[in-house]
């Protein structure tokens, strides 16, 4: 074996060790509350704390639903903002002026995620509940907009901060893909007297694995969030179709009740079975980016 590879052999190890270390503490904390009420932590949407340990019943069901909800939310935002970006970035603006837009998008993707929630508590959601009010007033015999939530925290907001969060993210992976496409396509494709339109359309198809990973990735970024969608989401156990509804995810769930957890005999061990529903969900959405970047050659 290359010695080299002999040599990054224990970083490699490290690193699985650290994952599966991390997988076996949130199963063996999960024991207790799959032995109280089963995969019920799953499947209910109930949140009683009782110091009777016997009268505790939790049930996780609305933030696995508000987590997948959102992040669904915020790449259906994000995908074709990231998409027109990179196009833009590669192709319209001057080679100087590249970097005036590269270097801010790469910045905004490093920023601290407080930041965006309190940009989003300030600025982001009373913007979106006068937007709420009259949609509501005009629309709601549309189910989306079906709930009255004059205070602006609610799925909508929290989709929105994500979106606004993973945009930077998949513009990122997506403009260096398609920059990446060899000269000689395009010159091929431009020869058939395609218009630019058209052109960029089979560009963006020579990418599409690249697309789909980035956007799997940024989605399973969007799972993952906790402290901005904790601020704008409304914090309530709520399952609702309206985008106007305000709910929870499993991040925000995790980081409110962690820190009164411990006065309960079985919160702990439920708050732990919500993270490992998180890593499951998360690990499967980034494996699955990944296996597609691996099929296409792209990684």
């Amino acid at each position: 074996m290359d010695q080299f590879k002999i040599f990054l052999l224990p970083v490699v190890g490290l690193v699985f060790g650290i994952i599966i270390l991390m997988l076996l503490v949130f199963t063996l904390n999960s024991i207790p509350i799959f032995q109280h009420e089963g995969v019920a932590i799953y499947t209910t949407n109930i949140w009683k704390a009782s110091e009777v340990a016997e009268e505790e019943f939790y049930g996780i069901l609305s933030a696995i639903y508000g987590t997948i909800y959102i992040s669904t939310i915020a790449i259906t935002i994000s995908l074709p903002i990231s998409i027109g970006l990179a196009v833009f970035v590669a192709d319209l603006m001057p080679r100087r002026l590249k970097e005036l837009l590269i270097i801010p998008t790469d910045i905004m993707a490093g920023l601290p995620t407080i930041l965006y929630g309190i940009w989003g508590v300030f600025v982001l959601v009373p913007t979106l509940a006068e937007i709420m009010k009259f949609l509501h007033g005009h629309f709601s015999f549309i189910p989306l907009f079906s709930y009255y939530n004059p205070t602006g925290f609610s799925y909508l907001s929290a989709g929105v901060l994500l979106a606004i969060m993973v945009t930077p993210f998949a513009t990122s992976l997506i403009r260096e893909a398609y920059m990446a496409i060899p000269n000689i396509y395009r010159e091929a494709v431009y020869s058939l007297g395609l218009t630019r339109f058209e052109a960029t359309k089979v560009l963006l198809n020579y990418i599409k694995p690249a697309i789909i990973a980035g956007t799997l990735l940024a989605f399973g970024r969007a799972v993952g969030e906790t402290v901005a969608v904790s601020l704008v989401i409304g914090n309530a156990f709520n399952i609702d179709a309206s985008l106007f509804a305000p709910g929870y995810t499993i991040s925000s769930l995790i980081a409110n009740q962690f820190g009164n957890a411990f006065a309960y005999k079985l919160m702990p061990s439920a708050l732990f079975s919500a993270g490992l529903a998180l890593f499951t969900i998360g690990l499967i959405v980034n494996i699955a980016g990944l296996i597609v970047l691996k099929r296409w050659g792209y990684a």
